[in-house]
């Protein structure tokens, strides 16, 4: 028993302070840090800390330790069977540790997107449930299962179509879009049969679970829509007052970016094929980030971001956004509250919007709120997440760095990810993700543009 114990506990702490590591180094430079004490990372891949800093550090791997300890030192049989259910697995809140507790992580970005809303309606919520587990059911083959969800997807519609439409803005756009989800539930169920009864990896296999997905991404595609009629008209996330000198984004907006290679001629090779450009589509959410989104949505309309190259892949993040001269960030004036930094840059603060609070947090973290590991609006659990990038101990140098999470759920397990709530998750890659694991330091961005949710930016 105590070997198991050890060994368990070994792994924590390995995890533990690979993780630490990793996130002290998603900050604005890829150079020594100058306004810490700690060197996190240079230009040659060193790791310098100071005695004080690694104390800390086992410390907190300590911890870890006696907690696993502690549970895998616990008799077998008194240990209780978790068996979480969609609502778990899907749904944080508050309470929950950040990406989630659940042995499933909700690693879906659209998913995600979906949770973020500002809505307020529990029959919704459990139609989307039911609606995404569908897909999970679908991907691994549960086909009965699959098919048990569009019925109770059906019923679900049913019998609480009134409770979504007194949600919404427009109550005869939801009637019909309810009815247009409801028809498409028989094709849906159509197509899973038809799966069973072909055999196992036919072709005629994959032609019917390629119209499962289809007719559940139709009908998930109307549920965005239907949620999102469930905002409260003239909706806006509160900021302070002192931040009104600096861009908001009230809504959400999509971005398209486009990349190539650094070396012309190269391609990007995504899973055994190859691309003579990188596509990507984002989200940008002005409802859980809405200085950081609108700070972000206003460089791509101004160009910033064109002919900018990737300055950090590592297998951890993909970075960019340092311009080229010694300004680290976007030059502009600052706002009255943050200011700049030492070279002009235009400085935003940290946003930090935890669920169940009625408004992001500024200018620190969440550890320093004393509410570490809670879960945010937006969890740093989806490949391709969106993370404002600043210096490690200062929470206002923010200027233009951001980076897109390459997550990994081996290496930020539920309930372990030590992003979140440290650093502003202010969208995703809904689209493309799969050319991030290509794209290699000095690729560059050929073009950012804005192309739905441009009105949604509110210049000071």
């Amino acid at each position: 028993m105590w070997s198991r114990t050890l060994l368990c506990a070994l792994v924590v702490v390995a995890s533990s302070m690979l993780m630490t590591a990793r996130a002290f180094s998603v900050s604005t430079r890829t150079t020594t840090l100058s306004k810490t004490a700690l060197t996190v990372r240079n230009d040659e891949g060193n790791h310098d800390a100071t005695i004080k800093d690694w104390v800390a550090m086992g410390q907190k791997a300590a911890l870890s330790t006696i907690f696993a300890a502690t549970l895998w030192s616990a008799p077998v049989a008194n240990m209780p069977v978790l068996q979480p259910t969609p609502e778990t697995s899907f749904v944080a809140n508050a309470k929950e540790m950040a990406s989630g507790t659940g042995s499933r992580v909700n690693k879906d970005a659209e998913s995600l997107l979906r949770y973020g809303l500002p809505i307020k309606n529990n029959e919704v919520r459990k139609l989307q449930v039911t609606l995404e587990t569908v897909k999970y059911d679908i991907a691994s083959k549960r086909k009965n299962a699959a098919l048990d969800g569009a019925k109770k997807s059906l019923t679900l519609m049913k019998q609480d179509k009134e409770k979504y439409t007194a949600s919404c803005r427009d109550a005869n756009l939801c009637d019909e879009l309810v009815a247009q989800m409801s028809d498409n539930v028989e094709p849906l169920s159509l197509a899973i049969k038809a799966s069973m009864d072909s055999p196992n990896g036919s072709d005629q296999e994959r032609a019917a679970i390629d119209k499962a997905y289809k007719a559940q991404t139709k009908m998930v595609d109307l549920l965005n829509t239907l949620e999102e009629q469930m905002i409260p008209a003239g909706y806006k996330t509160p900021v302070p007052s002192e931040y009104s000198d600096l861009p908001q984004l009230q809504g959400r907006a999509t971005i398209e970016m486009v990349l190539k290679k650094e070396q012309a001629g190269d391609t990007f090779d995504v899973n055994g094929e190859t691309y003579k450009e990188a596509k990507m589509t984002m989200v940008i959410d002005g409802y859980a980030a809405p200085i950081t989104g609108g700070n972000f949505v206003e460089l791509v309309k101004k160009g910033f971001y064109n002919d900018m190259p990737i300055q950090r892949s590592d297998g951890f993040v993909v970075q960019t956004g340092d311009p080229k001269g010694e300004a680290e960030g976007y030059v502009a004036p600052g706002s009255k509250s943050i200011g700049n930094g030492k070279n002009g840059e235009r400085l935003i603060p940290l946003e930090i919007f935890v669920q169940g609070d009625k408004a992001p947090f500024y200018e620190t973290t969440i550890e320093d709120e004393g509410r570490g590991g809670q879960a945010t609006i937006l969890p740093f659990s989806s490949y391709g997440a969106m993370g404002w990038a600043r210096e490690e101990y200062d929470a206002n140098s923010g200027s233009s760095q951001f980076f897109w999470l390459l997550f990994d759920s081996d290496l930020t397990p539920a309930g372990k990810n030590v992003l979140d709530g440290r650093y502003p998750c202010f969208g995703y890659v809904t689209e493309g993700s799969d050319f991030l694991q290509d794209i290699k330091e000095g690729d560059l961005i050929v073009s950012a543009k804005v192309t739905a949710g441009a009105d949604k930016l509110v210049l000071p």
